[in-house]
């Protein structure tokens, strides 16, 4: 038997994303921006309210970074994600992180999380938020990366927004190989 839940804006795992931009004085930004995923083979899309300082940002730059949050600095990706930018200037040193700026676009990349997506803004819905980016790098800390040269999941520790227990959930384990599990059914 099931239970019904009506329509609920419920989808597992929902990746936890930091948005990093810089502002007219360069200043950076991030704010977590946990609607969002993959929107074409080399565009990602998440929603960001045009009331935020971070819309203003990267429609001002044409330019963002999506870093992943990880359990290590769940407390930080929280924060960006409770306070604006539009009334508290330092939220990334007060969340505990650092910025450089991005190899190939001019935005921020925070240092303590180690994967993140440089993006070129592609548009931005100014009615629902929808921002869509070309990801034009993906870079990623040596120290996550596995013998093949990979970025190793386990040791990068992401996480997800479980949006119907409202709570961080660690990202681990391995439950088949992709496009070979499913081949013994054929």
């Amino acid at each position: 038997m099931r239970k019904n839940f009506g329509p609920q804006s419920w989808l597992f795992p929902m990746p936890v994303l930091i948005v990093g931009t810089f502002d007219e004085e360069n200043r950076p930004d991030a704010m977590n921006a946990a609607w969002g995923g993959i929107h074409d083979t080399n565009q990602i899309a998440v929603c960001i309210a045009p009331e935020h300082k971070t819309a203003k940002n990267l429609l001002l730059k044409k330019a963002f970074t999506v870093a992943f949050a990880d359990a290590a600095n769940v407390s930080g990706c929280d924060y960006v994600g409770l306070v604006s930018g539009n009334s508290e200037k330092h939220k990334l040193e007060k969340a505990g992180f650092h910025a450089e700026k991005a190899a190939f676009v001019d935005a921020p990349l925070i240092r303590e999380l180690p994967v993140s997506l440089e993006c070129r803004l592609v548009s931005f819905d100014e009615k629902t938020g929808c921002t869509v980016g070309e990801i034009v790098n993906v870079c990623a800390d040596e120290k996550i990366l596995g013998a093949d040269g990979k970025i190793d999941a386990e040791k990068a520790g992401f996480i997800a927004f479980d949006p119907v227990c409202h709570v961080y959930r660690r990202i681990g384990g391995v439950a088949g190989k992709a496009f070979e599990i499913g081949a013994a059914l054929k």
